[in-house]
């Protein structure tokens, strides 16, 4: 594991606004797209992938320290975003890799410029209608209740006596507020994407954790089937917040998959 600080940076989007990112590693560089959390931080997954890869990973529009990009507001505009990203970066082509929100911006990305995606990693994406298996809505659960949608196991919960932190608070808020931007109408869905998927020209491989309570396993299996020549994967015992809970088993089945590919 990469136990090397990564870089902190800003890039300036033409004018638009300013993308915050996290870069670490060396070798074939990887597009980390969070999820709904994770914004602006650095996990034990990505510093395991950075051991091998050159890993970037930027915040969202309105997530993290990433400015608004108002102009941008739903899924396509995202697509373009991260395409002026990889133009800002100087980078042609890269492996793209996402969880739950990111993933589904990733499959976006790949469906639209698949030259630009040398490979896909969509880590219990979003983004399918699937009416039989909706997603959780995060919105509506009450806080103390969400750690039991996104962990198997979660973590210990803080104690009653401890003070608010009123910056992650208001972070947090500020998180939702952008996701609520880009997926609540439709509900974390783009009904068009799954015709599309066939688009897809890069290796993929699909990863599900085995007890996801956030985005059921189906919306896995179901981007494996539509997607050319797709894997699955499934890491046991890990819930939604996968690459959180499970951080070295999800790097390497990422790290094996890259390392395949770039063979």
């Amino acid at each position: 594991m990469s136990t090397d600080a990564p870089a902190e940076d800003y890039l300036d989007l033409s004018g638009s606004g300013r993308v915050h990112l996290f870069r670490a590693g060396a070798g074939e560089p990887v597009l980390f797209l969070h999820a709904a959390g994770g914004a602006g931080t650095w996990p034990e997954f990505h510093a395991r992938l950075a051991a091998g890869f050159d890993v970037i990973a930027p915040d969202h529009p309105g997530f993290g320290k990433s400015d608004d990009f108002p102009e941008a507001d739903d899924i396509t505009d995202l697509v373009y975003h991260y395409l002026d990203v990889l133009d800002a970066l100087g980078l042609e082509s890269v492996h793209v890799a996402g969880g739950s929100f990111g993933g589904w911006i990733a499959a976006e990305l790949a469906v639209h410029s698949p030259h630009r995606v040398r490979s896909l990693t969509l880590l219990s994406a979003a983004g399918l209608r699937l009416p039989e298996y909706p997603p959780a809505d995060l919105f509506a659960t009450p806080p103390e209740k969400i750690p039991a949608l996104l962990f198997r196991n979660p973590p210990p919960a803080p104690s009653p006596d401890a003070e608010p932190d009123i910056d992650a608070v208001l972070a947090a808020y500020r998180d939702s507020t952008a996701l609520a931007r880009f997926c609540w109408k439709p509900f974390m869905a783009n009904p068009k994407l799954e015709r599309r998927l066939r688009r897809i020209t890069a290796p993929a491989l699909v990863v599900a954790p085995d007890d996801d309570r956030v985005i059921p396993a189906q919306h896995a299996k179901r981007y494996a089937e539509r997607i050319p020549g797709a894997r699955y994967a499934e890491v046991s015992d890990c819930g939604h917040a996968m690459y959180f809970e499970k951080p070295a088993e999800f790097a390497d089945v990422v790290s094996t998959f890259l390392n395949e590919v770039n063979r």
